[in-house]
């Protein structure tokens, strides 16, 4: 919450990734320091494909309830196209992709300006999603790069949701 006067708060939360039909788990942290300030996302994910690109996401929903299939689609609610995090036009859930190495584990670092933990936008309480394929970052020529990357199916997910603890130094 913010404090008195100053509009500055610490708000953390995380993501517990599950493994849907696959063996990827692991943990994604988010930190915001200021209602205007960037939300700092780390995370880190193992049993993935050996150096190999997935897309990662937050997804519009928590719901779970049937696996990864009920955390809806990417969380957009600007009407964007897909793309990369870098990009101008982008989902607000869209992530990139996680690189593995030859162990199957990633590792997750971002500052990201779209990503929110308070207000109309807030990502908590929606879901990180990771796809079996690379995000081709709306650049594809498939049917389905501008709306889902062409990312293939999803094999872990989680919900965000607020914690005490800032991992994320």
């Amino acid at each position: 919450m913010p404090k008195c006067g100053d509009g500055e708060f610490q708000r953390n939360a995380l993501c517990l990734l599950k493994p849907d039909n696959s063996t990827a788990q692991g943990v994604i942290y988010f930190s915001q320091k200021g209602i205007d300030s960037p939300t700092v996302i780390k995370g880190r994910v193992t049993g993935l494909k050996k150096n190999a690109k997935h897309g990662f996401h937050i997804h519009e929903f928590g719901d779970l309830s049937d696996g990864c299939k009920t955390a809806g689609a990417h969380y957009n609610p600007t009407g964007a196209t897909h793309g990369g995090p870098e990009d101008q036009i982008r989902h607000v859930g869209d992530l990139g992709n996680l690189l593995s190495d030859d162990q199957g584990n990633a590792v997750y670092e971002r500052n990201d300006n779209l990503i929110s933990l308070v207000g109309k936008y807030s990502v908590v309480g929606r879901s990180c999603v990771v796809h079996e394929d690379e995000d081709d970052l709306g650049r594809g020529n498939f049917q389905d790069s501008k709306t889902t990357g062409h990312s293939g199916c999803r094999i872990a997910c989680g919900v965000i949701a607020l914690s005490a603890n800032n991992n994320t130094n």
